[in-house]
Parts: C-alpha cells; structure tokens; sequence
C-alpha cells in the first residue's frame, strides 16, 4: 500500500436547514437550559463573549473547557475548546421564517489518520447534535440521539 498525505488539516463542516426563525436556534446554543435538551447534559452557564464555560456529557463522564470568542446575536457564535479547535455556528435566515445552521471545526492537530478519524466523529457528533435540535425546536421532540450513540460507553 502507497502512503496515504494530508496536505493540509481537514476541517469539519456540517449544516441543518431548522424551520425556525434564527433567533431560535441561535438561543438554543446560547441558552444551557435548552442545549441540555438536546447536547450536553450541564453547563457552567450560557455563552457570552469573552466568557468561558465548562459543558458537561455527564453519561460519557466528558467534559469540554469552552472560551467564547465572539457573539453576533442570531448570526453568529464562535468558540474554542479542546486547546486548539475552534468552532464556528452560523444561523442564516430562509424564506419561510428558516434558519440554515452551520458548523465548522478548524484547528485540530495529530497525525494524518488521528486527523481523519477526529474529523468522521466530529463531523458525526456535531451531525447528531443538529439533528436533535431539528426535532426540539420544530417538534418538541427530546430525541436523546447524543446519549444514545454510544450507549453503555460502548465507542466503536
């Protein structure tokens, strides 16, 4: 087998079109009492720029330490976790009164296939998230889909 090189970092991108206003879903992240509805499960407190905050997946025994970087109200969120990733959220309005949520991770480091492997979890987990927040926001829905992926601790 030839050797397989990543010429630069992947980054991770996912989006959800939710049929929400942005206000909505922007404050579903901004918000700890509703992100522990459908992502985390504890939140040191909601995000504000220039704060940071622990978010807690207490059934994983995990936890991130997240730096607020910038806050542009129902358009914008980004922040820094893991020491070196940082995540954008954009929430841009459609017609109809919808909003197309978007996140990309950027800045995570490790060989090729620790890049590969981190962006395919990342990518899923992320993936996850905006799933469940779809059915919160349009259905009233608590999917329980984080919880759920690896049931038991069990990680493939």
């Amino acid at each position: 087998m030839s050797t397989l090189e990543l010429t630069e970092a992947p980054a991770v991108h996912t989006a959800m079109l939710i049929r929400r206003p942005p206000h909505e879903p922007f404050r579903a992240f901004v918000d700890p009492a509703i992100t522990t509805r459908f992502w985390f499960t504890r939140s040191s407190g909601a995000l504000v720029a220039g704060e940071r905050v622990r978010w807690d997946w207490e059934m994983y025994g995990a936890h991130a330490d997240v730096e607020v970087l910038e806050i542009e109200e129902d358009r914008r969120i980004v922040f820094r976790w893991n020491e070196t990733m940082t995540v954008e959220l954009r929430f841009t309005p459609k017609e109809g009164g919808s909003t197309f949520v978007e996140v990309t991770e950027t800045g995570a480091t490790g060989t090729g296939d620790e890049l590969v492997r981190h962006v395919c979890e990342s990518t899923g987990g992320f993936t996850i998230a905006l799933c469940t927040l779809k059915a919160l926001l349009e259905h009233d829905i608590e999917l329980d889909a984080v919880h759920d992926r690896y049931p038991d601790n069990i990680v493939s």
